[in-house]
C-alpha cells in the first residue's frame, strides 16, 4: 500500500495547523462535530430534491464512543459520506472545503453550513497520533478508509461499512504531561466540551455512557425559539447555567437584527455586580456563536466599556473569523453589531428608567459607577449614550434624580447646575457653601461617589447648562447690590486680608470676606479644576504623586469672628496670627481634609479657651 504525500504547501500548512494556528487543543472536537453536522445537512438537503433518497430526519445524529483500552475516540455520523475521490480532495488537500464548495453550488438556497476553510479537520492532529476516516457515500455501495499520522502523508484503501456516513477513529497521543491527552478518554471531559462548544448543533450528539448512547446537546438554542413561547423561567435557568450566577437576571434582552448585519443577541443585565468588576482581572465580553457553534467565550469587541457588566451572546454568520475560528478578524460587521447592541441596551435602560424606576434604581446602585468610569475614561466620547442614564442625589427631592429631571425642576432665574461633593449626604448638608445656594431656592446635586466629580468635569454641561461646584471660589449667587456691598467691604479691609494671606501663603492663594455664609464663620473654596473633594480622591490613590487644590479662605463678614479679627489686627498681631491658623484648620476640617499641625492647633485652641 503506497503512502501518498501531502502537497508541499499542504505539508507546511499542516505543520502550522498542529503547532501554531490553533491555541486550544479542545477545539478539535468542536471542529469534527461541526464537520459531521455539515455532512448530515448535505444529506438532508439532497434528499429534498432526490426522491430516491429516503432520509428519516429524526434518525440523523452524531455518535461519540470512547475506547479507553485502545486510547481511541470515535466520532460517527450518518450524513452524506464521502467517495474515494472526495476523501482525496477533501482530506488529501488541506484548505479544500467541501462544505464551502457545496454551499457555493447551492448559493440560492438557505443552507446552514458551518465549514468555511477546509482546515478544521486537521486540528485533530494536535491530539492524535493517527486518524482513520471510514466513509461510505449515500449513493454508493463502496466504503473507503483514509488514514494518516500527520505530516508523513496518508493512505486511502478499500474498507467495509454497513451504513452510509463517516466514522472518524482517533488514536490519541501518549501523554507528555500528566493527563494531557488521556483526558479525552474521560466521558465527563467530552460531555463538558460538547456542552461548551457544540451544545446547539441542530442534530443530536450522543455520547456512549455505560454502553448506552445519551444525548448531550440541547439542539435548539433558546435564542432561536419564538420569543412569545419562552417563559421567564427558561431565561432564568439558561442565564444561571450559562453564566454561573446564583440569582435570576435583573433584565433580559432578546434581540434580532436584519439588514446591514444579521444576528441574534440574547443579553442579560445581572442583579448584582461581579466581585471583580472594577479590577484588572475582570474581562468583559459576549459569547460569539456562528450557526450554533461557540467561536469565542468572551468577545470583547461586541460590548462597549460602559456596558461591560452585560452578559449574553451573539449568534451571527456575518462575522469574519480567522482560519482557526478561535479569533475574529478585523471586520466592520463586528463594529456594526456592537453599535446595534449598545443602542439596544441604551434603549432598554431608558425604558426601565421611565417605566420601572424601582428596578432602575436597583440597577443603578450596582452599575452606575461603571457607566461613570467609562464616561470619564473615554473623555466624554460616549456622553450622548450615557448622560440621560446618570443619576445624582437631589437636595430638593431627597432621592436620586436624572439631569433631565434637575432641569425640569429649575427656576427661570437659574442658569447653572449646582453640585456639592462630600463623603456622605449628611456631611454635604453641613457645608457652609451649600447653604448659600439653597438659600436662593436652587437645587443642589450631592455627589458622594468617588467617580461623580470626574464625570461632571468631563460632561462640563448638560443641555447647555454649565455645572458649577458650590465650593468654587468664583461662585456667586448674589444680587448685583450684594456683590457691590461685599466688594466694598473687601476693599476697605484690604490690608487685613493681605496680612492673613501672607500668614497663610503656604496654604491658600488668598483670603476674602463674604456675606453669604449665613451663621457659618468660615469656609474653604477652590480655584481651578481640582476641588478639595478631588484632591482627597487623587491623593488616596496608590501613587507617589500628590495633588493640591488652589484654596481660598472665605470669612463671614457678618459673624463675630470678623470683628475679632479686625480688633486683633490693630492691637495684637501675635493673637491675630494664632486666629488665622485656627480658622484655616477649621475650614479644612469642615471640608473633610486632614490638618498637618494638629498638636499646634490643639494647643492654640486650649490657650484661647483658658483665657
Amino acid at each position: 500500500m503506497k503512502k501518498k504525500q501531502f502537497k508541499a504547501e499542504s505539508k507546511k500548512l499542516l505543520n502550522l495547523m498542529i503547532n501554531s494556528i490553533y491555541t486550544n487543543k479542545d477545539i478539535f472536537l468542536r471542529e469534527l462535530i461541526s464537520n459531521s453536522s455539515d455532512a448530515i445537512d448535505k444529506l438532508y438537503f439532497n434528499s429534498l430534491t432526490n426522491k430516491k433518497l429516503k432520509v428519516d430526519k429524526d434518525k440523523l445524529e452524531i455518535d461519540i464512543k470512547i475506547d479507553k483500552d485502545g486510547r481511541k475516540l470515535i466520532i460517527s455520523d450518518n450524513g452524506c459520506g464521502m467517495s474515494k475521490e472526495e476523501l482525496e480532495n477533501n482530506l488529501g488537500t488541506i484548505a479544500e472545503s467541501g462544505s464551502m464548495l457545496f454551499k457555493s453550488e447551492n448559493k440560492n438556497e438557505n443552507i446552514d453550513i458551518i465549514g468555511q476553510f477546509g482546515v478544521g479537520f486537521y486540528s485533530v492532529f494536535m491530539v492524535a497520533s493517527n486518524v482513520d476516516v471510514i466513509s461510505k457515500k449515500y449513493d454508493s455501495d463502496e466504503a473507503n478508509i483514509w488514514s494518516s499520522s500527520g505530516e508523513d502523508g496518508y493512505t486511502i484503501t478499500e474498507g467495509k461499512k454497513d451504513t452510509i456516513g463517516t466514522d472518524i477513529i482517533i488514536t490519541l497521543k501518549e501523554d507528555d504531561d500528566e493527563y494531557e491527552y488521556s483526558k479525552y478518554l474521560n466521558e465527563y471531559e467530552i460531555e463538558e466540551l460538547i456542552k461548551k462548544y457544540s451544545n446547539y448543533i441542530h442534530y443530536p450528539i450522543k455520547l456512549e455512557k455505560n454502553e448506552k448512547l445519551e444525548v448531550m446537546n440541547s439542539i435548539t438554542p433558546i435564542w432561536k425559539k419564538d420569543k412569545s413561547s419562552i417563559k421567564d423561567e427558561e431565561y432564568n435557568e439558561f442565564y444561571k447555567s450559562a453564566f454561573n450566577d446564583y440569582e435570576d437576571p435583573l433584565e433580559v434582552i432578546n434581540y434580532s437584527a436584519e439588514g446591514t448585519s444579521n444576528f441574534k443577541a440574547l443579553l442579560f443585565i445581572p442583579k448584582h455586580a461581579p466581585f471583580n468588576l472594577y479590577s484588572k482581572d475582570y474581562k468583559k465580553g459576549l459569547q460569539l456563536y456562528s450557526s450554533g457553534v461557540l467561536i469565542m467565550d468572551k468577545c470583547e469587541n461586541l460590548v462597549s466599556d460602559e456596558f461591560s457588566f452585560v452578559k449574553g451572546l451573539v449568534d451571527s454568520e456575518d462575522v469574519s473569523l480567522n482560519i482557526s475560528r478561535e479569533l475574529l478578524q478585523q471586520d466592520k460587521q463586528v463594529s456594526i453589531i456592537a453599535k446595534n447592541i449598545e443602542k439596544k441596551i441604551t434603549k432598554e435602560l431608558s425604558n426601565m428608567l421611565e417605566n420601572d424606576r424601582d428596578k432602575y434604581n436597583e440597577f443603578y446602585k450596582e452599575f452606575g459607577t461603571q457607566m461613570k468610569i467609562s464616561l470619564y475614561n473615554s473623555f466624554g466620547a460616549n456622553k450622548d449614550t450615557l448622560e440621560d442614564l446618570l443619576m445624582f442625589y437631589s437636595s430638593k427631592e431627597d432621592k436620586l434624580v436624572t439631569l433631565k429631571e434637575y432641569l425640569d425642576n429649575m427656576s427661570e432665574s437659574q442658569d447653572k447646575i449646582y453640585y456639592a461633593v462630600g463623603e456622605s449626604i449628611d456631611k454635604i448638608k453641613l457645608l457652609p457653601q451649600v447653604d448659600e445656594v439653597l438659600e436662593k431656592g436652587y437645587e443642589v446635586l450631592y455627589l458622594t461617589d468617588y467617580a461623580d466629580e470626574f464625570v461632571i468635569q468631563v460632561l462640563r454641561d448638560y443641555k447647555e447648562k454649565e455645572f458649577v461646584n458650590v465650593s468654587n471660589a468664583d461662585l456667586s449667587v448674589l444680587t448685583d447690590e450684594e456683590k457691590k456691598e461685599i466688594e466694598k467691604i473687601n476693599e476697605d479691609n484690604k490690608d487685613l486680608l493681605n496680612k492673613l494671606s501672607e500668614l497663610l501663603k503656604d496654604n491658600v492663594s488668598k483670603v476674602k470676606f463674604t456675606n453669604s455664609l449665613k451663621n457659618h464663620p468660615v469656609c474653604l473654596t477652590t480655584e481651578g479644576n481640582i476641588s478639595t473633594g478631588m484632591e482627597k480622591i487623587l491623593n488616596s490613590m496608590p501613587t507617589n504623586e500628590k495633588f493640591t487644590s488652589t484654596k481660598v479662605l472665605s470669612i463671614n463678614i457678618n459673624h463675630p469672628i470678623a470683628d475679632k479679627l479686625k480688633d486683633l489686627y490693630k492691637n495684637d498681631l501675635k493673637a491675630f496670627e494664632d486666629y488665622s491658623k485656627i480658622l484655616y484648620a477649621q475650614s479644612r476640617l469642615i471640608e473633610g481634609l486632614s490638618i498637618d499641625n494638629a498638636n499646634e492647633i490643639s494647643d492654640l485652641i486650649c490657650n484661647l479657651l483658658s483665657k
